[in-house]
Order: C-alpha cells, then structure tokens, then sequence
C-alpha cells in the first residue's frame, strides 16, 4: 500500500549473469510518523508486475501511490471471479479454485519458502523487517515448518555421516589399525564381534554378509551413538559413563557435551588416525608457550607441560595403535 510510482529501482548485476530487481519504499509499522524509507530485493515476476501496473494506472505521475489503501480480500475476489469466468477462459487463464487467500497467507508462506534455504532465518528475518529474529522463528518453526524440515534433512545427513565413519573405521580395523583412546578396548570388542559374523564358517546360514550395505546394518545400532569431536569420536553408549556430563552434573542427559570432552580420560573416547593432525598441533602450540613463559611462573608451566605431555601420549597411542602388526613381521 505504501509503493509509489517510480518505485522500481534500476536493475543490478552484482555478478555476470545474476540480475537483482530492487524496489523502494516504506516502513510504517513501528517506524515515526510518516514511515521510513527501505528497500526490498524482489523476484522478477513482481518487477515485471509493478512494472505493469504502473502502466494501467490512471495518473501514472512519478510519487503517486501505485495502489492506495485497499481491501485485499475483495479485489482478489473480484480477480478470481473474472479469471474463472468467460473473458478469463477466453485468454487461456488457468482457473482460480476456491478457498480463502488473504496477505498473511502470503506473508507465511514467503517465509516458510525462504526459511528452507541456507541461512534462511536470517534471511527472513532481514526481508519481512522484524525486530527480533524470534519473531521470525515463530513463522517458520510451526510443526511440519521450514525448521523442523531443515532439521529433519541436517538429522538424515549427520547419519549417513555417521555411518560412513563407523564403516571406514571398521575396514580399517580389519586392515589392522586400531582405534586409541579410552574407549579402544571397547570398540575393538564390538569391531571383532561385528567381523566374526561375517566369517562364512560363523554364518547361521548358506548365505554369508559381505556387501557395505550389510556390513552397515549391523553397524547402525553404533553409529546412532557416535558424536564427532574435534579431535576425537565419543561414542556415547551409556551416560553414566560419561566424563562430561559428570563435569557439568548433568549424569542423566541423553547428549554429550562434546566441548567439555577430556577425550584422554572420558572412557567412552577414542582416538584415530584422522584426529593425529589435531594433537600434533596442540603438542606444537603448547610447546611455544612452554618456551614463552617466564621461570616464576610456576604454576601455569605445570598446566601447560602436563598438557604438551598428554597431546605427546595421545600422539604415540594413535601411532602405536595405527601400525599394521604385519608390517613389524616384515621388519
């Protein structure tokens, strides 16, 4: 209601190929007397729309209100019985089916659309101008939303995920190298319990598991438990266990707290050739401030030598862990 004419800005191609259609206007809802002036990136059929109706307008003078004050619902009304009739049939309209539509449907609508995509709250939030990005959630997280959509989707990636890893570190068990770590000995037991079922001589029946996909059924139930750390899989089986959530005493979470995670103590941790790299690191950083540090300050160079020692240990364990015994015969 607020759009004037003259209120399509020239077009922009920030990069070859990408078109971007702005339009000017106001703000009034919670703005001083008389609004602010904003812009809003649009899609080209809204353009083009803005563009036409400036056409058919009756005093088509640079400033004046484009469509004023109006009734949405009876305007619609009017555009739905027109398409449906004889006239519209006569331009090869698609009919209009029945049923309410107002602005707020479209104002949901938009974002829940918008809210599907990469960073699409924000998004959002910036494009219908509201305050508070709560606000915004409350449009799209209703249940069967854009949020629970998205989460679904992030939930479904993260266990395929898991499962690629638990399969990897599988076959690099039956290669040889070993999971370090708290938790190996646990692992290992499972990993060897897993690969005794695939041996024909165990197999119940003639037909024998060979195939990822049955490798990985009968890694699944595992793979629900693992969560990915920076320098570390935690595989959260039993939360009583959990160094973590005795830390923060929380022993009854269905989570970790991977942030608080002492990987080198907690003893459902381990440790593999892929976290090496993150210790070596932290072996090499706290080396530096080791040399940094002044000889009165005794109390932090404990800290930080018991830390250098502890990345030192995890690094040797992961080597340790990590060679292939074949390989010392062969030596």
């Amino acid at each position: 209601m607020e759009l004037r004419i003259g209120c399509r800005l020239p077009l922009e191609e920030p990069v070859p190929g990408f078109t971007r259609h702005r339009i000017a206007g106001k703000v009034v809802k919670g703005q001083p007397l008389g609004g602010t002036d904003d812009e809003w990136v649009v899609i080209e059929p809204v353009y083009r729309a803005i563009e036409l109706a400036e056409q058919l307008h009756d005093d088509a003078g640079d400033g004046v209100l484009l469509f004023g004050r109006f009734a949405f619902s009876v305007r619609y009304r009017w555009f739905r019985n027109w398409v449906n009739s004889q006239a519209g049939q006569r331009l090869g309209l698609a009919p209009i089916p029945a049923g309410p539509v107002n602005l707020r449907m479209l104002r949901r609508n938009s974002a829940l659309e918008m809210a599907y995509r990469p960073g699409g709250v924000l998004a959002t939030k910036i494009h219908l101008k509201h305050i508070a990005v709560a606000t915004t959630e409350g449009y799209a997280s209703r249940p069967g939303g854009a949020q629970a959509e998205l989460l679904a989707e992030v939930n479904k990636y993260e266990s395929e995920r898991n499962l690629d890893l638990v399969l990897a570190e599988f076959r690099n068990y039956q290669q040889g190298i070993l999971p370090a770590g708290p938790g190996a000995r646990s692992l290992t037991e499972f990993f060897a319990s897993v690969d005794a079922k695939l041996e024909p001589a165990a197999a119940s029946a003639p037909r024998t598991q060979r195939s990822d996909r049955d490798v990985l059924n009968l890694l699944t139930k595992r793979a629900e438990t693992l969560h990915v750390g920076p320098a570390n899989f935690c595989w959260f089986t039993d939360p009583s266990r959990a160094l973590c959530l005795k830390l923060a005493g929380t022993p009854t979470a269905d989570r970790p707290l991977v942030g608080m995670c002492d990987s080198a103590r907690c003893p459902q941790a381990t440790h593999h050739p892929c976290h090496r790299p993150v210790w070596v690191e932290h072996a090499e950083r706290t080396k530096t401030f080791l040399g940094d540090l002044g000889k009165t300050r005794k109390t932090e160079r404990a800290r930080l030598q018991h830390d250098y020692d502890r990345a030192l240990r995890v690094v040797a364990e992961i080597d340790a862990a990590a060679t292939d015994p074949s390989d010392k015969d062969s030596a």
